[in-house]
């Protein structure tokens, strides 16, 4: 996997850490080969810690030299991963001369950090001047006043703006970026935009909680009896995640079956909101805002358990998590401050987590610091379930599937839409009473939708 480059300096990128306090990744794909240009910012693999599936930047140009590692190997934190020749650049050491360094602060311009998987700011970062012509990297080259243009697809002030996940996205779905209107901030074309203008049928069959995720099935080898997966990555974390969550949260589970008439009828009004004009409007954000007015209510409830100083936090913020089944495994990432959203805030929030998680991209820190869980089950026709508390939390609420059941309505039996709801939760955090509270303003709520505004 190398190339001879010599001549020019190296450089080697690490392996980052992508989350926080990871210790290991698995490259998924390389997306560059030994004898390759690179550019600043460029996507060079996609690697997948026990958080989520990350697409790593290079942060400098240069050639290909080497590739560390194949495919599917695991990578601890800080080990070099490729190897680039930089022509005309020194190796990435810290200036040992005042002069030296001055001058590489004149050639590279502070670059303004940002997530690692998302690549550089556009708006704030500068090419470094190269030395000599086009040439062959590696070869000097006498110092021209005005250096040949290099080939780009289009000029950097022309070019759409928009993160490396979604112009994958787009070349996956063959979208012209060019071609979309951006929604984003300064201009930015977000992954609604690109589902919005891609054809029907190009559009990926495997939305998160709004219909089941397809998962890719075991490879059975003719004649064999038995197949086996390693468990890494995602579903490794996971399992020990849960099995953590089980046997150390005395765990306990409450149900009701609500008439849910009202909320189904209320979703299809919201629909034609023009506030919520080009969102995805569902039942699950109308449970997910019952759920906020009952935390609201019942404030006790969004709390932790600290066991090294034995202490019960309660949280004064509401980080909604959304169990999302996705082809990798479980994730749950959460919505950052939910209590203080708006309805539609909220509904583009959902979006916008099922739509990244739906692609594989969803960032480690969306994954961290959850308070409180959903989990849809009747995404996969499933009347309910005793779901398993996500690590640290107090409580989670799985939904059921929502469909027409005979129902004592107005003292007569009438076809109307039911789902049954499960609290699971903590009971050393949340006693039966406080438990019970809480499911029963859940569905209060979804029986009633006025009392949203009512009690928010």
């Amino acid at each position: 996997m190398t190339t001879d480059m010599s001549a020019a300096p190296a450089r080697e990128f690490k392996m980052p850490d992508v989350g926080e306090g990871l210790t290991e990744a698995e490259i998924l794909k390389w997306y560059v080969q030994p004898g390759d240009t690179v550019t600043d910012g460029q996507v060079v693999c996609e690697v997948e810690t026990a958080k989520a599936a990350v697409e790593l930047p290079i942060p400098y140009d240069g050639v290909v030299r080497e590739l560390r590692f194949e495919e599917g190997a695991t990578v601890d934190v800080g080990v070099p991963i490729i190897t680039v020749d930089a022509p005309g650049a020194a190796p990435a050491e810290p200036a040992q001369e005042t002069g030296a360094e001055d001058a590489e602060q004149t050639a590279a311009p502070a670059r303004t950090p940002v997530l690692v998987g998302y690549g550089v700011a556009e708006s704030s970062t500068k090419r470094r001047p190269r030395r000599g012509g086009p040439g062959v990297p590696g070869q000097s080259a006498p110092a021209a006043p005005e250096p040949a243009p290099r080939a780009e697809p289009a000029p950097a002030a022309d070019r759409p703006l928009a993160k490396p996940p979604v112009r994958k996205l787009a070349k996956d779905l063959g979208v012209d970026l060019a071609a979309i209107a951006p929604s984003g901030p300064d201009g930015v074309i977000t992954r609604e935009d690109v589902h919005a203008a891609a054809p029907a049928a190009a559009q990926p069959q495997t939305p998160v909680n709004g219909t089941a995720a397809a998962r890719p099935q075991p490879e059975q080898q003719p004649g064999a009896r038995e197949t086996r997966t390693p468990v890494k990555g995602v579903r490794k974390a996971t399992a020990a995640a849960m099995v953590g969550s089980a046997f150390t949260a005395p765990h306990v589970t409450e149900f009701v079956t609500v008439d849910v008439t009202r909320t189904v009828k209320l979703v299809e009004e919201l629909k034609a909101d023009p506030e919520l004009a080009g969102l995805r409007v569902g039942p699950l954000l109308l449970i997910a805002r019952a759920l906020l007015v009952a935390i609201r209510r019942h404030p006790a409830v969004n709390a932790a358990w600290d066991e090294a100083n034995q202490e019960i936090v309660t949280k004064h913020y509401v980080n909604l998590g959304i169990a999302a089944a996705t082809p990798r495994g479980l994730i749950v990432p959460n919505i950052k401050d939910a209590q203080d959203k708006t309805l539609p805030e909220l509904a583009a929030a959902l979006a916008e987590l099922v739509s990244t998680a739906r692609e594989g991209r969803t960032a480690p820190g969306a994954m961290q610091g959850g308070t409180v869980t959903i989990t849809n089950v009747g995404v996969f026709g499933v009347d309910t379930g005793t779901p398993i508390l996500n690590p640290g939390e107090a409580a989670i609420l799985a939904v059921g599937t929502i469909k027409p059941q005979p129902w004592v309505h107005k003292g007569k039996v009438k076809p109307r839409q039911v789902t049954t709801l499960a609290l699971s939760f903590d009971h050393r955090l949340v006693d039966g009473e406080l438990g019970s509270r809480v499911l029963a303003d859940v569905a209060a709520i979804l029986e009633q939708p006025k009392r949203l505004i009512t009690w928010a």
